[in-house]
């Protein structure tokens, strides 16, 4: 069953194109990834599901509300981190929650009981009378998840959860998301622009340039770009040519490098090895990441837009009627 239905979904800014009619679902209780580089338009979609942006066309039903004419009900329903941190850091972390759980009009006895429930999920129970701006960046981060649990969302927007931490913190941190997926069954979605952690998506949607380009399992998406890839190098790399070339196996050279694309390579990798004279320096396998997924879809590797989502969101502030 779908909790998110978007239709058509566009945003301008002026005339910048932000996300490009866009339209998916999201299943209840699975883990979505959008993945793209910045500037794809990742950011300003969770913006315009969380009713923090109007679209300029198209629509989206969130556990139900739609978001053009049930933003309240919208905004009951979702839990949102943002990618830049809210926390008060005057504030304990139990104020934070107390803060945020009044805006919401959680009863007082209602909120010590959540309270309790989702520090202990993420592992803050013991530093709940600790002022914030003495937390690490994965406390902090984690005291976010917890705050937009507080009033036990449907939906839980992540914008770019890990940007900014260690990988160490970065893989406790997914830890307590999937805890999230299983213990609450639990809906969330994320925007990411690493390829690691889209592995953990159940689905993802590929985003570039404002356009969804792909959108399957992280499996379904790599097995669609092709084959293994295997990888020899040799002093001896004319020689090593000679030798593939007369055994009709099909290779090409990348800076000094020769490449062998192939379906199993595993299987593969024996035979050749036995078959072979020439002496190798170095072989390796690899099968195809969301990398090659990116760069088969799109023509190039993730990187940088010009236009970040720090200078779209400016300039939604600025388009804002006053």
């Amino acid at each position: 069953m779908a909790i998110i239905c978007v239709e058509g979904l566009v945003k301008k800014f002026g005339a910048f194109t932000a996300v490009s009619a866009i339209s998916f679902t999201v299943k209840k209780g699975e883990v979505f990834g959008f993945l793209g580089p910045n500037g794809a338009g990742k950011s300003t979609t969770i913006s315009m599901l969380s009713t923090i942006l109007p679209p300029s066309a198209g629509d989206a039903t969130i556990n139900g509300f739609r978001i053009t004419r049930e933003r309240d009900a919208v905004r009951r329903t979702i839990g949102l981190v943002f990618q830049d941190t809210s926390l008060d850091d005057q504030l304990t972390a139990e104020e934070n929650l107390r803060f945020h759980a009044r805006l919401y009009g959680i009863p007082r006895a209602t909120f010590l009981a959540r309270k309790e429930e989702v520090l202990q999920l993420v592992d803050l129970e013991d530093k709940k009378d600790e002022i914030v701006r003495t937390f690490s960046g994965g406390m902090k981060r984690r005291l976010e998840i917890a705050r937009g649990l507080i009033h036990h969302p449907a939906v839980l927007f992540l914008d770019e959860p890990s940007i900014g931490l260690d990988p160490q913190t970065r893989a406790h941190l997914w830890e307590y998301i999937l805890k999230l997926k299983e213990e609450k069954e639990m809906t969330i979605f994320m925007t990411t622009h690493y390829m690691d952690e889209a592995e953990y998506c159940d689905r993802i949607a590929i985003i570039d340039r404002g356009a969804i380009v792909a959108l399957d399992t992280p499996a379904a998406l790599k097995k669609g770009v092709g084959k293994d890839i295997v990888t020899l190098t040799t002093s001896a790399l004319r020689a090593l040519k000679k030798e593939l070339v007369g055994e009709n196996i099909a290779f090409r050279e990348e800076g000094g490098t020769l490449r062998i694309d192939v379906d199993d390579g595993e299987a593969f990798l024996p035979s050749l090895l036995r078959t072979l004279k020439t002496p190798l320096n170095t072989v390796s396998l690899r099968k195809p990441t969301l990398d090659d997924v990116f760069l088969h879809l799109t023509g190039r590797a993730i990187r940088d837009e010009e236009a970040s989502k720090k200078d779209i969101l400016r300039h939604a502030m600025r388009m804002r009627p006053r």
